[in-house]
């Protein structure tokens, strides 16, 4: 049975799936043209789509043979007529050719997604990680 909260899920599914490939435009597909992220790395914000695309394709040309799993956990979606908005948490665990962990950290996402052609798309996404408040570090487990 189709529910409401089913195609932003397959978004996920389909972000999980760009990335294990390192696949930019799949990726990109994901997003809106006037997308604006606010991601926890590198820059304070990215503006269009042509922005978030660059720091895709440095991303994905940065990890030579390995590759990123994505996991989302306890994903929340409240949907509106023409709007939704998903929140979970994501580990990004990067592994070898032969699927051998290399590294992982965890982030906080939430995303805002409208319906557009051929299906929803992100508009907006901010990824964040708390800080420790002794040491201003981040904490990149949960």
């Amino acid at each position: 049975m189709d529910t409401p909260d089913k195609p932003v899920l397959q978004v996920l599914d389909d972000y999980k799936a760009a990335v294990f490939a390192k696949d930019v435009d799949s990726f990109i597909a994901l997003y809106d043209e006037d997308v604006r992220v606010f991601d926890m790395w590198g820059a304070w914000s990215y503006n269009g789509i042509e922005s978030w695309r660059q720091m895709a394709a440095r991303w994905f040309g940065s990890l030579g043979t390995e590759r990123v799993v994505v996991e989302f956990s306890d994903p929340q979606v409240i949907v509106a007529q023409d709007l939704a908005v998903v929140h979970a948490f994501v580990t990004y665990k990067a592994v070898t050719a032969d699927g051998a962990d290399v590294r992982s950290l965890d982030n906080r996402l939430t995303a805002i997604l409208r319906p557009r052609g051929d299906g929803w798309k992100i508009v907006h996404e901010h990824t964040s990680s708390p800080l420790d408040a002794e040491t201003a570090k981040v904490i990149f487990n949960r």
